[in-house]
């Protein structure tokens, strides 16, 4: 790295560094790539830990997300933290050896949308590890400082990391303005279903009913908060939601696994004036819903792009203990085990919960 590119930064820092590439469906490659050079306003961070997000293992299984496809090789991994290595000239925000969580879109801060503080809306951002722009699985990232946020010491870098997926639980609650005293079922209890049980918990939701068809993730749902959990293999998610609620139906139902029949389940399961939140992504573009019961109910749908103006939020709520978060980190990986990391989140469905890899190691 050449001098004038940084106010600051930890010695002997390595001129060629090591990255997980993902160079075409189902194969990863360790290779070594050169040190990122900084811009002034960006800050060069030591990455600690990313989690395997969906997202990561559909680029690895299928080499494309609905438009954006992976045409190159591509570093995968955005769920991220780690420590401040190195200052750009003009960035005044950290200083070397600062814990942070690291949040992923880097925005223009110009459009109509970032204006109005909805920039996770911006069509400018360079999201990581969405092509074609690379992501953490590497040992140093240089990132923008306003989209760092510091962590305390007691905030481990895993759970740093579940940030990002904790972040669309608490937008979502966000979105559809979730009180305090509500009940919530939330269905699909992936990472993102799993955070977003902590966001209702922390939003003060009394009573979070969840649905899923693994055991393991029904168990960590409780584990975190939920109260009722549905097995949708034993039983019908509708009729025993209607059960636990004396037939009146939830306030707010969050779908988070992208699943036609839970989003119309979702639909279907609240009460009169409930709120749907849309967090999943399916895989087809159409999706019948009940037409009748959205306008006789006067139903409220929302949509969720990822989070804005989540992360010192989040983070405040990991710190405080609000739940077990690091109970959900299952399996655990060196870089160089990336591809193995991203199979065993592939295939184990039923014993994994969150895949963790260590760029540098395991701290």
């Amino acid at each position: 790295m050449s001098s004038n590119t940084y106010a600051q930064a930890l010695p002997d820092l390595p001129d060629v560094i090591r990255a997980a590439v993902l160079t075409r469906p189902m194969q990863v490659e360790i290779r070594e790539v050169p040190m990122p050079k900084l811009r002034p306003d960006e800050v060069l961070v030591k990455v600690m830990a990313v989690g395997v997000c969906g997202s990561d293992v559909h680029y690895y299984e299928h080499g494309r997300i609905g438009p954006y496809v992976v045409k190159k090789p591509l570093i995968l991994g955005h769920e991220c933290s780690g420590i401040v290595a190195a200052v750009g000239s003009e960035a005044t925000r950290f200083k070397l050896g600062d814990r942070v969580a690291i949040e992923p879109g880097v925005t223009c801060g110009k459009c109509d949308a970032c204006k109005a503080g909805r920039y996770n809306l911006c069509p400018h951002v360079q999201f990581l590890a969405t092509p074609p722009v690379d992501g953490a699985f590497v040992q140093y990232i240089a990132m923008r400082e306003d989209f760092l946020f510091p962590i305390p010491d007691s905030l481990s870098f895993e759970e740093a990391a579940m940030n990002e997926p904790f972040s669309v639980g608490i937008h979502a609650a966000k979105r559809a303005g979730l009180q305090p005293g509500s009940t919530v079922a939330i269905m699909g209890m992936g990472p993102v279903g799993l955070m977003a049980v902590v966001a209702a918990k922390a939003f003060g939701a009394a009573n979070i009913i969840v649905t899923d068809l693994e055991p393991i993730r029904l168990e960590a749902a409780l584990r975190l908060g939920a109260a009722h959990a549905i097995n949708i293999r034993e039983e019908d998610p509708l009729e025993a939601i209607k059960r636990l609620t004396g037939g009146v139906g939830v306030d707010y139902a969050f779908e988070t696994a992208g699943n036609p029949k839970a989003l119309q389940t979702a639909l279907l399961s609240l009460r009169r004036g409930g709120k749907l939140t849309i967090v999943g992504l399916p895989q087809q573009d159409g999706i019948e819903l009940n037409v009748p019961f959205i306008a006789d109910n006067e139903v409220d749908i929302y949509g969720v792009f990822r989070y804005a103006n989540t992360y010192p939020q989040g983070i405040a709520f990991l710190s405080s203990g609000i739940a077990d978060v690091p109970s959900l980190i299952t399996d655990r990986y060196p870089l160089e085990q990336a591809g193995e990391a991203l199979e065993r989140a592939r295939t184990n469905k039923s014993g994994s919960l969150k895949v963790m890899v260590y760029p540098n190691g395991q701290p």
